[in-house]
């Protein structure tokens, strides 16, 4: 029989408290190491964010400030950016504080001798749990050792077989011991009681021998006389067998509690379950089926086809959208707002028309020409034939406007211009509004969609990497698609329309200097 360690569940109670400690530990001097370089890295990105914009603030130009502190709030951890003038008055408030708070690094912008405005910065608070999923290696390494301890000890600590005899040998002793001085004690109470009563009784019979001793004599002779023939009363107790009794006994009241429960509960279900009530509850939930099958019925057979998974298309909708978060482009003037659109119209018309010139995506033709407004713009490409790969022109459509944007949109900040980074989904005809709607809930900028059928994922399973929505909420956002990269021959392609696009606005502007 193997018996476990001594007091093994205290000393798994002390691991698990080093091992709080140690973590608790871990977390402390994480933090403090954290929150010294983020203060560092925030004096720094405050005092070049004051070099960037001294200009604009001077001039109080709301439009740049808000481009360039957006460039700023794109860091992970800063949370907002507030800019003053002068007077104290904001002049762009970026961030979504207060939702998120932090540390506040506040400097005053200064031109020469004069104040200008002022610059805070808020720092995202460090999360704890942050801090425990960036160091998770260790934090499991530490629990496995711990772990691995409490093993060794429980394997190495528990006794042996000389010591489990020994501890049943001085158990034995120590019961032998307390039984020897209970029958001693047993003893010296029946002497002194048949002492009291002989002597009463010879006492009473013969009142001339109150003073004789023969009575106490005989009294201790025949005492002892029968006491002699008496051995000490040594129960020799088995350790092992008294606790299997001990088990056997309590399983057999165990099985007894628990037959006598499902009896119990056999009987309180026979009488609950009334015939009547359940014909009564049988008809009350058809009824309700029922209904619910009626209402839903309609709905269902509405999106069947929308959410069929090998639903036909021959078409795809390549839509464009610019990731606006402050409503920026409504706000600007006509003036600098119609250009802007125009050379986003003149980029997506030259680059659908290279694009169709590529010999991989022979059969695939523009039905429409495309129109940058304030919602952005959208493509529809068609497939003449059953060969041409109307999937794959779409999604490589939408990442070569992703690959222009990111150019002109870079350019535009550094001539301290107004430009806005843009967004794109590719879908088939049956889920041009969902994938307006997954492009305004979940589309982050510089990031494509794709909510395609089964035949047009097929298409592009060769060419790009996908992956899905984290923790989808709806049935659309569980059914598309992020674009996480493609083979370097579709890289190389797309980098070759993109250049030959480029020079093809180069030779544009030269004409129009010319």
């Amino acid at each position: 029989m193997t018996y476990l360690a001594p007091r093994q569940g205290l000393f798994a109670i002390i691991l698990l408290v080093s091992f709080c400690l140690q973590t608790l530990l871990l977390v402390i001097s994480t933090d403090q190491q954290l929150t010294n370089s983020r203060a560092q890295k925030g004096e720094q990105m405050v005092a070049q964010l004051i070099d960037e914009a001294r200009l604009s603030l001077e001039n109080k130009d709301r439009v740049s400030l808000s481009v360039i502190a957006n460039r700023y709030t794109s860091e992970q951890d800063v949370t907002r950016i507030l800019i003053k003038d002068n007077n104290g008055d904001i002049l762009v408030p970026v961030g979504n504080a207060p939702m998120q708070q932090g540390d506040t690094i506040s400097q005053i912008a200064t031109k020469g001798d004069a104040v200008i405005g002022s610059v805070a910065l808020t720092l995202k608070d460090i999360s704890k749990g942050e801090i425990i999923a960036m160091q998770w290696p260790f934090v499991i390494g530490s629990m496995l050792l711990h772990l691995l301890l409490w093993l060794i000890y429980g394997y190495i600590a528990r006794p042996s077989r000389e010591q489990i005899n020994a501890l049943s040998r001085d158990i034995q002793d120590l019961h032998r011991e307390q039984y020897r001085q209970l029958d001693q004690r047993e003893f010296e109470r029946g002497y002194e009681r048949n002492f009291e009563r002989d002597s009463e009784s010879e006492y009473n019979s013969d009142p001339s021998l109150k003073s004789d001793s023969t009575g106490f004599d005989s009294v201790v002779k025949e005492t002892a006389h029968d006491t002699s023939g008496k051995k000490p009363n040594t129960r020799k107790l088995d350790i092992h067998s008294a606790v299997n009794q001990y088990v056997r006994r309590q399983q057999g009241q165990d099985a007894a509690l628990n037959n006598d429960d499902n009896d119990d509960n056999e009987a309180e279900d026979h009488n609950n379950n009334h015939p009547l009530d359940s014909v009564v509850s049988n008809e009350t939930d058809s009824m309700q089926e029922e209904v619910t099958a009626t209402n839903s019925s309609s709905h269902k057979a509405s999106t069947a086809a929308r959410l069929s998974a090998t639903r036909p298309f021959d078409s795809v909708s390549v839509q464009i959208v610019f990731h606006d978060e402050f409503n920026m482009l409504e706000r600007l003037a006509p003036s600098q707002r119609l250009p802007y659109l125009a050379l986003c119209t003149q980029l997506l018309n030259q680059a659908v028309t290279e694009l169709l010139k590529q010999p991989l995506l022979l059969g695939v033709s523009a039905l429409n020409e495309p129109h940058f407004d304030e919602s952005g713009a959208y493509v529809m490409l068609k497939a003449d034939n059953s060969h041409a790969k109307v999937a794959l022109a779409g999604v490589m459509l939408g990442k070569l406007y992703l690959m222009l944007n990111k150019i002109i949109h870079d350019k535009h900040i550094e001539l301290s211009r107004f430009a806005l980074p843009a967004k794109a989904g590719v879908s088939d005809n049956a889920q041009v509004e969902a994938m307006s709607h997954l492009l305004d809930s979940v589309g982050k900028k510089e990031q494509m969609l794709i909510l395609l059928p089964n035949a047009g994922l097929k298409q592009i399973s060769h060419h790009v990497q996908v992956q899905s929505i984290m923790r989808p909420t709806t049935v659309y956002e569980r059914e598309c698609a992020i674009f996480d990269g493609g083979n370097d021959a579709m890289i190389q392609r797309l980098a070759d329309v993109r250049n030959a696009v480029l020079m093809i606005e180069e030779a544009e502007e030269t004409e129009e200097q010319e």
